[in-house]
């Protein structure tokens, strides 16, 4: 090491002045084993000062972060607005229910004369969990009401039960085809159970008959 050179150099250069004489003062005497162990010394001291300048220990490298899957938020539509859509939720099942069974009177395609007035009857049950309370409402909900107004239960009706809707109506006066559409409605105003419908259709008014005309015979005189 260069500290150790240097010192062995000086060592060096002491001895050839003493071997040499002069008037300086005589330097003190260095054994072999002086200059040794003075070595010895500057190799040590400078393994010291490598072991210094050396880091005591070794950075550990830091593990790299493991990806973590983010939890996305539940998606919920929004609409032009940003208000979220109605109706996405849990549907609650309602305890009410109605089932079409026939038609008691006026079939569908059933001709009539315009203007004409007539009663349509649906026979219905209840296959719901609950009764139907007094004051539902069977409601017109599309097409041509024909004259029909709402009709309110007056009874309840139990589930199970079958029970008959009847409606007075009036033929429109325009020929042709003429439906309409009604269900039932809870006291709420919630509609539940199959819509049914009305469909007549309106023929034109009849012709009146002229009758056709008959020869009269043509009657020949004769003169005597």
């Amino acid at each position: 090491m260069p500290k150790m050179k240097l010192t062995l150099m000086m060592m060096a250069a002491a001895l050839a002045l003493a071997a040499c004489g002069g008037r300086a003062a005589p330097l003190p005497t260095i054994s072999v084993a002086d200059v040794q162990t003075m070595a010895v010394s500057t190799f040590a001291a400078g393994l010291t000062q490598t072991a210094e300048a050396m880091p005591t220990a070794l950075p550990t490298e830091t593990p790299a972060p493991t990806n973590t899957i983010a939890a996305f938020n539940t998606f919920v539509p929004l609409n032009g607005s940003g208000t979220p859509i109605a109706g996405l939720g849990s549907p609650t099942t309602s305890c009410y229910g109605l089932l079409y069974i026939k038609d008691v009177t006026i079939p569908d395609d059933t001709k009539m004369q315009p203007g004409k007035k007539f009663t349509k009857t649906w026979l219905v049950q209840n296959t719901g969990g609950c009764a139907w309370q007094a004051g539902f409402k069977w409601t017109l909900v599309g097409g041509n009401p024909m004259g029909g107004s709402t009709v309110p239960l007056t009874q309840a009706v139990n589930p199970g039960a079958q029970f008959q809707i009847s409606v007075p109506m009036i033929a429109p006066t325009t020929a042709g085809e003429a439906t309409g559409t009604w269900q039932m409605q809870d006291a709420n105003g919630a509609f539940f159970g199959q819509s049914m419908w009305v469909k007549i259709v309106v023929e034109n008014p009849s012709a009146t008959d002229t009758p056709a005309l008959t020869d009269t015979p043509e009657v020949i005189t004769t003169t005597p």
